[in-house]
């Protein structure tokens, strides 16, 4: 049984990877950043851009250890939130929840990434497909699971997509299956994107001009690059430097995770993947599914772009 969520949250998410909760004792500092995608939306470059951006001459250790997803059920929460007590400079967050299960914090800045769900859903295939034998039973296996334990992969990917589309997790979604709803996430984000500390970006923008896209999200995070420092900062961003040394930003622990390690995960960044493998049949149902959000919102998360 879930436990009530505090006042000012709506939804409490438990299940086999999130832990809402996690955030209950979080103690926030003005200037926190805060990360949040459903999953496969481009996280990884979202943190990787804003620990860049903080420090220009190059983090100080990899993804995790600076930028925790703290609603990871995965490891004690005592270590994580004392792992952020420690840190001294500006913090950065990750989280895969929906609005309606955070506290939208005054001092916090909250950055959404949103991507096509058909691009998600082929990513996601990658993701879900290579995970080892082992890492089932180490997640599934890790004490107070809610609900029913994470499934294998079953090898189809039009299987998949039928559940992943058309069946929620939990009760108040309607897709993403096994995981959890990537339109639930987007609804909830887009309503609250004339908050002046909520900005939503999108995956296709940063593919599309990343230097851009960097400088606009530095100038609303309040963050100085040193102008000389700028093309070394982008190429440290760029999908291609990444893919060429993900260990270097990733650690070891994707080994552990996925066949072919942080390799795997760092898959390809490309966009448009499931034209000729998505059916007529199963673009009737992403339309119909996409009718579950506002027509602003389904457009810009298709697209990017400008919102309004």
């Amino acid at each position: 049984m879930a436990e009530a969520p505090p006042p000012d949250v709506r939804r409490v998410y438990q299940n086999h990877h999130l832990d809402s909760t996690r955030w209950d004792d979080f103690k926030p500092r003005r200037g926190d950043i805060i990360v949040s995608t459903s999953y496969k939306a481009g996280t990884t470059l979202t943190q990787t851009i804003v620990l860049n951006l903080l420090f220009p001459d190059g983090p100080p250790g990899t993804l995790g250890e600076l930028s925790p997803w703290l609603d990871a059920r995965m490891g004690p929460i005592e270590e994580v939130l004392g792992a952020l007590e420690a840190q001294t400079h500006r913090r950065c967050i990750k989280t895969h929840l929906a609005l309606d299960g955070l506290r939208l914090l005054d001092e916090a800045r909250y950055v959404m990434v949103g991507r096509d769900p058909r691009d998600v859903f082929m990513s996601l295939v990658n993701h879900y497909s290579n995970h080892t034998p082992e890492f089932f039973p180490m997640l599934n296996d890790q004490p107070g699971l809610v609900g029913d334990p994470f499934p294998p992969y079953g090898g189809d990917i039009h299987e998949f997509w039928s559940s992943w589309i058309s069946r929620g997790w939990f009760a108040w979604e309607s897709d993403g299956w096994p995981y959890w709803s990537h339109l639930h996430h987007a609804r909830t984000w887009w309503e609250a994107r004339h908050r002046p500390n909520v900005r939503l970006i999108h995956y296709a923008d940063l593919r599309r001009d990343l230097e851009g896209e960097m400088r606009a999200l530095a100038a609303w995070l309040g963050i100085e690059v040193p102008e000389d420092r700028w093309p070394a900062v982008v190429h440290a961003c760029r999908f291609e430097t990444v893919k060429a040394n993900p260990e270097k930003l990733l650690g070891e622990q994707p080994n552990m995770i996925w066949k072919g390690g942080a390799q795997t995960f760092i898959n390809q960044g490309t966009n448009g993947r499931w034209q000729g493998v998505l059916t007529e049949a199963e673009l009737a149902q992403y339309a119909k599914a996409m009718q579950s959000l506002p027509p602003a919102c389904a457009k810009w998360l298709e697209s990017g772009g400008p919102y309004d």
